[in-house]
């Protein structure tokens, strides 16, 4: 006996588990006898089963359920005679038909579904996908960006120490200079003299 499963469904169990349950709805079967045949076929608990059916694959299929009640009311509305077994051959043979049909109906309503469904999850991720490529160039455009604007401050800060220190020096020539025309100013000062005149005005005698 095989270990029960209990690994993520594949998109081929939900359309499995879909197939099984709308025909034993079509038939007149219970829910409970679908999950069981589904279970060994996947080796999954009918619990399990059920579980995924009611939380995501029912979801999917709600047109195809209708289609199966509205089926299986049609079969227990037929009570057609059987005389003889030439006719119940005949008869057979035609509810074969209509059954191989109604089987084929729903098999192709529920890949139609299955299919509308994929298509709009593929391009779901397509768009998904598209988001993703246009989020990665704009990382590596900020990426960039960043860089750059890293050098160019790494620029700025140099400059602005140079310029830094072109005005400490700029201060100091003045202060020099300064400084030169004081003592300059002073020398004058001390060599000029004032001496008083005959009339008592003073006047500049210089050294």
């Amino acid at each position: 006996m095989s270990p029960t499963r209990q690994d993520a469904w594949t998109q081929d169990e939900d359309l499995l588990l879909a197939e099984v349950v709308l025909r034993h709805i079509r038939e007149g079967g219970t829910q409970l006898q679908a999950f069981e045949e589904v279970g060994k076929q996947l080796s999954r608990t009918p619990a399990a089963c059920g579980f995924r059916w009611n939380s995501f694959v029912r979801k999917q299929y709600k047109s195809g359920i209708e289609l199966a009640k509205k089926q299986r009311k049609e079969l227990k509305k037929q009570t057609v005679p059987q005389k003889d077994s030439q006719m119940k051959e005949t008869q057979n043979i035609g509810a074969g038909s209509s059954y191989e049909a109604e089987q084929s109906s729903i098999t192709f309503s529920a890949v139609i579904h299955y299919l509308e469904y994929l298509y709009k999850k593929a391009k779901d991720i397509g768009v998904l996908e598209e988001e993703r490529q246009r989020f990665s160039e704009k990382i590596k455009e900020l990426e960039k960006e960043t860089y750059y604007l890293a050098a160019e401050n790494e620029r700025l800060t140099k400059s602005l120490k140079a310029i830094e220190e072109d005005y400490r020096s700029l201060l100091e020539i003045m202060e020099r200079a300064r400084k030169m025309v004081v003592f300059q100013d002073e020398d004058r000062q001390q060599k000029v003299k004032f001496q008083m005149d005959k009339n008592g005005n003073l006047e500049r005698v210089e050294k």
